[in-house]
């Protein structure tokens, strides 16, 4: 069954962050507790928003690691806890968002962060306890904030999604002037994981047309706009619209992702040091080809709809499309220049079938299929 739910408040404008107080003040947050990371902190961004809470009582953990683990998610629910927070404030990517996520989760439930991960059958035992968030992403990405999971390295070594309609945050600061100093190469992989989302999500099979159409258009506006904000970082209207892609890959993808994901989860798992949007970057063009043969695919003329968006002349075209773009971008081209091996393979197969992308896809990837996959983007 199908489910539709558009999704929490969302402020988009450059010099959005501004409005920081005013939505704590609306969520009910008076002691918050900003999560982020030493990069954000170190280009000045962690300033900015502590310039917007005049007047609250702060506390912040900016310790949030590249892929972020459950021992990250303890120290900041101890750092939460010992200040009497009554809030959180995701400030950062992807990473520091879904940290946040999941410290909503540990400072409010009991037992290890596994128990309510996805594959164990825990997103029921997330409960209306959980702490406030309220994010402010500043790269265009993952669009986690606009979305109901997180992706954490549990401490057994697995990358794990939780998923749950309570960690939404209760508001997104979209605010495209943070993302003006990103570096190119996180321009580049971070928007590509915007991409990946927004073409993965429109060809999962199930049956979601508003999801669809948001897919679509952030297709769009990612492929349009992801050279001119990673050669151009100052270039506002690129990266008002990379933004946006980033939101809107988010805000479709609770109709489900697929086989680039439950690889680039696995992978990621295996070698933390894998930068998650680069993965999905290496995977998109194998993973695509895999799909044309999908039924629903098919049926519903999803390539040449993406193509179409993409200024295409055929899904066919999709796959060197997109291979040519990581190259344009600077981006590696495959798997062996990231440092994977087939020695990998094993494992990242095992994790991959076990992942909670894995059945959305339109078509059910077998093990031997997705050892041809990784061969394919090696």
């Amino acid at each position: 069954m199908s489910f539709i739910n558009y999704v929490t408040q969302i402020q988009i404008e450059f010099g959005a962050i501004s409005l920081l107080k005013a939505e704590c003040e609306r969520v009910g947050i008076s002691r918050p507790l900003i999560v982020t990371d030493a990069g954000v902190k170190a280009v000045g961004i962690l300033d900015k928003a502590l310039a917007a809470l005049p007047g609250l009582e702060v506390s912040v953990f900016d310790q949030t690691p590249s892929n972020p683990t459950e021992a990250a998610v303890r120290a900041a629910a101890a750092v939460y806890q010992q200040n009497n927070c009554d809030g959180l404030i995701a400030l950062g990517g992807g990473s520091s968002i879904d940290c946040a996520k999941g410290v909503a989760i540990a400072a409010t439930h009991e037992g290890p962060l596994k128990t309510y991960a996805t594959i164990e059958g825990g997103s029921l035992k997330i409960t209306d306890r959980v702490a406030p968030l309220i994010a402010v992403p500043t790269t265009a990405g993952t669009g986690s904030e606009v979305a109901r999971g997180a992706i954490l390295i549990v401490d057994d070594g697995r990358k794990l999604g939780f998923h749950s309609w309570f960690i939404v945050p209760r508001a997104a600061i979209c605010d495209p002037e943070l993302t003006l100093g990103l570096p190119p190469v996180l321009t580049a992989a971070t928007g590509m994981d915007a991409i990946a989302h927004c073409m993965e999500t429109f060809m999962a099979a199930p049956f979601n047309p508003p999801a669809d159409g948001i897919a679509l258009d952030g297709l769009a506006r990612g492929w349009a706009h992801i050279e001119r904000a990673t050669h151009n970082g100052q270039d506002r209207e690129a990266r008002l619209n990379m933004m946006s892609a980033s939101m809107q890959g988010a805000m479709a993808f609770q109709k489900g992702l697929g086989c680039v994901h439950s690889l680039s989860h696995s992978l990621g798992g295996v070698n933390p040091r894998l930068h998650h949007g680069t993965l999905n970057a290496m995977f998109l063009p194998a993973v695509v080809t895999f799909n044309a043969a999908a039924e629903s695919v098919q049926k519903e003329n999803r390539l040449n709809r993406m193509a179409q968006a993409m200024g295409l002349q055929s899904g066919s075209d999709i796959p060197d499309a997109i291979k040519d773009m990581n190259a344009r971008l600077g981006l590696p081209t495959g798997l062996g220049a990231m440092g994977v091996t087939e020695s990998l393979f094993d494992a990242v197969i095992t994790g991959a079938l076990a992942d909670h992308c894995h059945k959305t896809n339109p078509r059910i990837a077998s093990a031997q299929e997705y050892r041809e996959m990784l061969s394919i983007s090696l």
